[in-house]
C-alpha cells in the first residue's frame, strides 16, 4: 500500500515540521483528532516553522507549482487515511487507542518543554525536571497506584506495537534498566502535561494552535500507516494477473531472444571457446571488472546457494567441462552454462563450491516513462506495476469516499538565508544479475 504511508514518509511540509517521536500518556478519553480537514491557516502556521529549520526546502516549495499541488494531494491522502482508519474501527483497538493518547501526550510536553525552557541555554528534553520532581511523581497520594495502572498501560502498548512491527522483537524483554528509563521519561512527561493543562488559558494561543496541529498530524501518520498496513493485500498483484499481462503485450515476447541464445548454445556445444563467446556475446554486466575488461564470463569460487535456483541447479548437476545441454531460463533471461570445476572451500571442508562460466542473453526490461530505471526482470517490473496501479485506484476512492478538505493553494511564506551545504553523489554498484 502507498509506499510513501506505509514508511511514514510522507509530504516533507509535514514530516519536516514534525520530527519527534510519540510516547508517553496523558490526557486519557479525548481520542484521536479530526482528520477531516486542514484549515489554510494550519499550514501557513506548519509553513513558519519549516521556514526556520529547513529554508531550502521551502525556497523549493515556492518555486515549483507542481510540487505545492503535490504535497497538497499527499497531505489529503494522508488524512483521508487516517479518517478511513476511524471509519474502520482501527482507532478504537485498546492497544491504537492508547498510543493515540500517548502521541496527544508526548506531543504537548515536548512543545510545553521548548516553550517554558527557551531561553534557558541548551538541555536535552525535559533536562529542567528535577528528580526530586520525578520522586515526588510517584509517590504523591492518592493517585500513585493509578499512576502505577496507567505507566504499565503505556508500556504494554508501546511492547505490542514494537513486536507487531518487528518480528524479531516478538520474545524480547525489556531489562529492568530500560523500565527504569521508561518510567523516567513516562513522568516527566505526565508532570509537564499538567502543568501545560494547569495554564492551558494563559499559555500563547500561537502555542495551543500548534499543538493542536501537531497532536492531528501525528495521530494521522500514525493512524494512515497501520492503515496502510493493513489494507496492503488488496494491492497486491498475483502470479496469474502477471502471467496474464505479459502475455497480452507483444513488447515483452522473448522469442528472438530465445532464438539467439539458442544459436550460441550449438557453438558452444560445438567446442567453440567458451570464453570467447561469452565475452561477445553475455549481456551480463558482471562480465566486467571494475576497469571495463571482459572475464569470460567467469564466476569463481561459487557458494552454494549464490545464485538463482534454477543457474545453480543446471551448474551443479554438470561434471567438469560440460555444458549445460539445454538452455537455463530465469527471471533475468537465458543461460548458457558451462562448468569449470567443483571443489571444497579450505574454510569449511563441508561447504561446496564451483566455477562456472555463462553466457546471458537478458530478456529484463526497464520502466520507458522513468529515464534513470534500471533493467529488471519483466515479471518484477510487470508486477510492480500493477501494483501501483491497483494503489493508485485505491488510494484515490479512500480520498474521494473521506471528502477531505485541503485548501486549494497556500502562500508560501519568506524563508530565512539558506545555509550553504555539500551534497554527495552515491555511489553506483554493479550487480551481476544472476546472483540472489
Amino acid at each position: 500500500m502507498r509506499p510513501d504511508l506505509a514508511r511514514t514518509n510522507y509530504a516533507f511540509l509535514v514530516a519536516l515540521w514534525l520530527g519527534i517521536a510519540a510516547a508517553g500518556s496523558f490526557l486519557s478519553g479525548q481520542g484521536p483528532a479530526d482528520f477531516r480537514s486542514i484549515s489554510k491557516a494550519e499550514i501557513t502556521s506548519l509553513l513558519q516553522d519549516v521556514a526556520k529549520t529547513n529554508p531550502m526546502a521551502l525556497k523549493r516549495l515556492a518555486e515549483d507549482p507542481e510540487m505545492k499541488r503535490a504535497q497538497l494531494d499527499t497531505l489529503r491522502q494522508l488524512l483521508a487515511f487516517a479518517t478511513q482508519a476511524q471509519k474502520d474501527g482501527l482507532a478504537d483497538e485498546p492497544v491504537i487507542r492508547q498510543e493515540l493518547e500517548n502521541i496527544r501526550a508526548e506531543t504537548i510536553a515536548v512543545n510545553y518543554d521548548r516553550e517554558i525552557n527557551k531561553n534557558k541555554g541548551p538541555m536535552p528534553p525535559f533536562g529542567f525536571i528535577s528528580e526530586a520532581r520525578v520522586k515526588a511523581f510517584w509517590v504523591a497520594s492518592p493517585t500513585a497506584k493509578s499512576r502505577e495502572i496507567e505507566f504499565q498501560q503505556f508500556m504494554d502498548s508501546k511492547l505490542a506495537l514494537l513486536k507487531a512491527s518487528n518480528p524479531t522483537m516478538k520474545d524480547r524483554e525489556i531489562t529492568d534498566e530500560e523500565r527504569e528509563q521508561a518510567r523516567d521519561f513516562f513522568a516527566k512527561i505526565q508532570i509537564y502535561g499538567a502543568e501545560y493543562k494547569a495554564r492551558l488559558l494563559s499559555l500563547p494561543k500561537t502555542l495551543r494552535d500548534k499543538v493542536a496541529l501537531q497532536v492531528k498530524l501525528q495521530q494521522a501518520q500514525f493512524l494512515a500507516r497501520l492503515y496502510s498496513e493493513r489494507v496492503a493485500h488488496r494491492t497486491k498483484a498475483t502470479d496469474a494477473e502477471v502471467e496474464k499481462y505479459i502475455t497480452g503485450h507483444p513488447e515483452f515476447d522473448s522469442a528472438k531472444k530465445k532464438a539467439n541464445a539458442e544459436e550460441i548454445l550449438k557453438r558452444a556445444k560445438a567446442g567453440e571457446d567458451f570464453a570467447k563467446l561469452a565475452n561477445e556475446f553475455s549481456e551480463d554486466p558482471g562480465n566486467r571488472d571494475s576497469t571495463g575488461v571482459s572475464q569470460g564470463g567467469i564466476y569463481r569460487n561459487v557458494g552454494v546457494g549464490t545464485m538463482v535456483p534454477p543457474f545453480e541447479r543446471a551448474a551443479l548437476a554438470l561434471e567438469p567441462g560440460q555444458v549445460a545441454p539445454g538452455l537455463v531460463e530465469s527471471d533475468f533471461g537465458y543461460h548458457i552454462i558451462k562448468l569449470e570445476k567443483k571443489h571444497k572451500d579450505p574454510a569449511d571442508p563441508k561447504s561446496e563450491r564451483y566455477d562456472v562460466r555463462h553466457i546471458l542473453i537478458s530478456t529484463t526490461f526497464a520502466d520507458p516513462d522513468d529515464p534513470q530505471a534500471r533493467d529488471v526482470p519483466v515479471k518484477t517490473y510487470v508486477r510492480k506495476k500493477l501494483e501501483t496501479e491497483k494503489e493508485k485506484r485505491l488510494t484515490e476512492e479512500i480520498v474521494v469516499s473521506n471528502s477531505i478538505s485541503v485548501p486549494d493553494d497556500f502562500v508560501v511564506p519568506a524563508a530565512a538565508k539558506p545555509i550553504a551545504t555539500t551534497k554527495k553523489k552515491r555511489p553506483v554498484f554493479r550487480k551481476r544479475p544472476v546472483k540472489k
